[in-house]
């Protein structure tokens, strides 16, 4: 009998084995005939693929354990300030990231696998916007002495300002246009990103001290780079991508009422453009190109008016007074069908729910103008892609009517007055330490190395930090970065901060007869392997069968129709409440780690396995094994939910 859609979608399967191997084996030989085997439990860190799918690098596995209140602080610290420490290790802006990052973690999350992913961003919100209603701060690291000049306070030179002042190095950031936040304020709509959360959490990074800032300051400009040379041991090139890519099609450099995407954002949120076309046409199908139609559709058009809709795009020092406006016609055109949208999925519902027409697996082929030049229409055409390319399909062709077109297809940089810098592809050079080769004493982040996202840019100042403190030490960059390059879980660390960490052992004075070691002493972390650094754990390493039903808490949302977009510019999602973010945080699986549910203990049949004391553990260290009961039977390995315990200590 087939089993129901509504029963699929509240009761798991409990399998363990793949397809096909749906019989429980006999555990006699695991247990009784010990001689197959002597192989002991040894208790592995892995990196989870949430966070290896992060390219700020979080330890998300960590600070939803201390959501869910299983990892727990030093005394008098609470578990949100707790949890905001751990999170802000790699990222310092949790609020924005939390509403804006398409979450690539949430797409590797192995809870796929059992029924939904986990709803990181909704958690990674709560922890932010708790941290700024309770105040929380950063603290700056011991003074060094020494000065870094960031070019660009977006997220990359913010988060590395963050970083280096962890550091102890002071910052000066040399920003090009008036205020700080870069794309998260310039390029991303208020109703996503609200302005005064932003503006906290930047405030919160120049609160740490020893951060000069210097708006409306164009390095190769107003200021030379040899002049920041002189003030600074090193610089950060953290300048972002400000220059849109026009469509590749004729004419359109010529004609005046073609825009891209990077200008028509920036008119916007600069506060310049209170109204826009009567109709609307915008090409992409990534997240820029969503944001331009959800912009358009919130803003209308003035009936009536002979102001040519391209004007407050182009002219920076133009500024609409109070006007009324009317809903305009908007639509989106995309190369790939609508659910293979680079665009994140629950944004493209959403321009829909708001009214924007969606044409995909179309291609721009013509700009249709008059007599006087300006565009009048775009004219498409269905489209076939061939070796990555889109070809036309003959005989398929439409005109969509607009008066102003929207290029949301890519962005480059802006490199006038520093072409010494500037690659074939107008972006700056990196290493894998973002060093700007040949440049000694200049590193770069962000999307001047490739156009990327908000998470990504603040992944590289994070490395760029490290690199630029290395730098700073001895004049080299030495560190071998990790194979998996992210924030990483510490055992030491953790039992540094427990006040449990292990004796010092001296040969020569400690311990008596036998040196090849004992899990009775205290000189080592026992029966532990860190392989975080180099190895992420896959969903096959995990007894799935021991995960129950958990639906997603998911966050509300307050998305206008089509009727009530219009002037709709207030946030459209609502913060999980604690209890909804602490039930979010349980529905982890803790891959790779040890999430004390006892099922070792429970099914050891030797009684090898045991708590460790409750004054001597933490997380990480719940539970061990007694070698001299342990008979390799392999059943504590089979029932570990996490795939922290992995058989080792021999063949």
């Amino acid at each position: 009998m087939a089993t129901s859609s509504d029963e699929m979608n509240t009761k798991l399967s409990y399998r363990r084995f793949e397809e096909g191997d749906d019989q429980w084996g006999s555990w006699t030989d695991k247990i009784f005939n010990e001689d197959n085997s002597h192989k002991c439990p040894t208790y592995v860190n892995k990196t989870p693929p949430c966070q290896g799918s992060c390219p700020s690098g979080e330890d998300i596995r960590g600070w939803l354990a201390i959501v869910r209140e299983q990892e727990k602080p030093s005394e008098g610290v609470e578990w949100q300030e707790y949890a905001f420490r751990r999170s802000t290790d790699a990222n310092p802006f949790p609020s924005m990231m939390g509403r804006v990052c398409p979450a690539p973690c949430q797409d590797g999350c192995n809870r796929n696998e059992v029924e939904d992913f986990v709803g990181i961003n909704s958690v990674e919100m709560y922890i932010g916007d708790t941290a700024l209603a309770n105040g929380y701060k950063f603290e700056a690291g011991a003074s060094t002495g020494k000065k870094v000049a960031i070019i660009g306070g977006g997220p990359a030179g913010m988060a590395a300002a963050y970083q280096l002042r962890r550091k102890g190095h002071a910052v000066t950031i040399f920003e090009s246009l008036s205020d700080l936040g870069g794309m998260m304020r310039f390029g991303i709509p208020n109703y996503r990103i609200p302005r005064d959360k932003l503006g906290s959490e930047v405030q919160r990074i120049l609160d740490m001290g020893d951060v000069e800032v210097k708006l409306n300051t164009r390095v190769g400009k107003d200021i030379s780079v040899e002049e920041i040379e002189k003030g600074h041991e090193a610089i950060l090139w953290a300048i972002g991508c400000w220059t849109g890519r026009g469509l590749f099609v004729d004419n359109w450099d010529e004609t005046p009422n073609c825009v891209t995407g990077v200008d028509y954002l920036k008119a916007f949120n600069e506060g310049r453009m209170k109204a826009t076309g009567t109709k609307v046409v915008c090409v992409g199908g990534g997240d820029t190109s969503i944001d331009v139609v959800s912009v358009a559709r919130r803003l209308g058009h003035v009936e009536g008016t002979d102001e040519l809709p391209e004007a407050i795009v182009l002219d920076d020092a133009a500024e609409h007074g109070s006007i009324t406006t009317v809903p305009s016609d908007v639509t989106l055109t995309s190369l790939f069908p609508i659910d293979n949208m680079t665009a994140a999925e629950h944004e493209v519902k959403d321009a829909l729910h708001e009214g924007v027409t969606i044409l995909d697996e179309v291609m721009p082929v013509e700009i249709v103008r008059d007599a006087a030049g300006r565009a009048t229409g775009l004219k498409i055409a269905k489209c076939t892609m061939e070796d990555g390319r889109p070809s036309p399909v003959d005989g398929t062709e439409q005109v969509i009517e607009a008066d102003i077109i929207v290029s949301a297809i890519g962005q480059g940089g802006d490199m006038a007055g520093l072409e010494d810098y500037a690659n074939d592809h107008n972006l700056i050079d990196a290493d894998k330490h973002y060093q700007v080769p040949n440049k000694a004493g200049h590193f770069v982040a962000g999307d001047i190395v490739r156009p990327h996202l908000l998470t990504t840019a603040i992944g590289q100042a994070s490395i760029a930090a490290d690199s630029i403190d290395d730098y700073l030490d001895d004049g080299t960059v030495n560190t071998r970065r990790p194979k998996v390059d992210v924030h990483h879980f510490d055992l030491e660390d953790k039992l540094e901060e427990a006040g449990l960490s292990p004796d010092d052992f001296d040969p020569n004075t400690t311990g008596e007869g036998d040196m090849r070691g004992t899990f009775l002493g205290n000189w080592a972390i026992h029966n532990y392997e860190d392989r975080s650094y180099a190895e992420i754990i896959k969903n096959d390493e995990l007894f799935l069968g021991h995960f129950e039903f958990h639906e997603r808490n998911h966050r509300k949302e307050e998305v206008p129709s089509s009727d009530e977009v219009l002037g709709h510019f207030h946030e459209r999602l609502i913060c999980l409440e604690e209890e909804r973010a602490q039930d979010e945080a349980k529905r982890c699986m803790s891959c790779g780690m040890c999430f004390e549910c006892d099922n070792c203990v429970i099914y050891c049949p030797q009684d090898a396995v045991y708590r460790v004391k409750k004054t001597e553990a933490t997380t990480g260290r719940y539970v061990a094994t007694d070698y001299s009961r342990c008979i390799g039977c392999h059943i504590c390995a089979d029932v570990c939910p996490t795939g922290y315990i992995k058989m080792g200590m021999g063949e």
